[in-house]
């Protein structure tokens, strides 16, 4: 994944979001490259929790339906909590890049887990804050990733879904 670069797109609905990943999925992008991250909330009202079954994962909690709907489409998914973040829902290979920060502690320059995978998809340390800021705003995260020109054709397509901010990431050579 070194040579690949990232588009993130940033929405302030998960219905947006929603709407964002088909988009992609409709203009026939690779949906193993395409991450979503957003923050769920925990309250008396909505049980928080999932389960997986073999493939299939189930999930409950303010956005139950939205997420079950995406995890049809994307590879991957986790609910996890992030030190000064809270509860975020992941799908996508964001979620192997997390997973992989938390397992081998490879958590870079005091960044959280999420940072660390966000880092690991090629997007600069100057720009995680402000990811994991539009997080703690209960905003959602549609990354895409690969090479120029895949990235290229998946920010023409987001850009025209309603993003409240769109930036593209090239992955520095190490």
């Amino acid at each position: 994944m070194d040579s690949e670069d990232s588009c993130v797109a940033v929405y302030d609905s998960h219905e947006e979001a929603e709407a964002a990943v088909k988009a992609l999925q409709q203009a026939r992008f690779d949906i193993r490259k395409i991450s979503i991250v957003g923050r769920d909330y925990e309250s008396d009202e909505h049980v928080v929790g999932f389960y997986t079954t073999g493939e299939r994962m189930k999930y409950w909690g303010k956005f139950g339906a939205f997420w079950g709907g995406l995890w049809g489409l994307l590879i991957g998914a986790a609910f996890l909590w992030v030190p000064g973040v809270g509860a975020i829902v992941a799908g996508g290979p964001i979620v192997a890049m997390i997973i992989s920060a938390l397992e081998g502690g490879a958590l870079v320059g005091g960044m959280s887990a999420l940072g660390a995978g966000l880092y690991s998809l090629g997007i600069p340390k100057n720009s995680i804050l402000e990811y994991e800021t539009a997080l703690k705003a209960n905003r959602f995260l549609v990354i895409v990733h690969g090479v120029r020109d895949e990235v290229e054709r998946a920010r023409e397509t987001l850009s025209h879904a309603g993003t409240s901010s769109l930036k593209t990431h090239a992955h520095a050579a190490p």
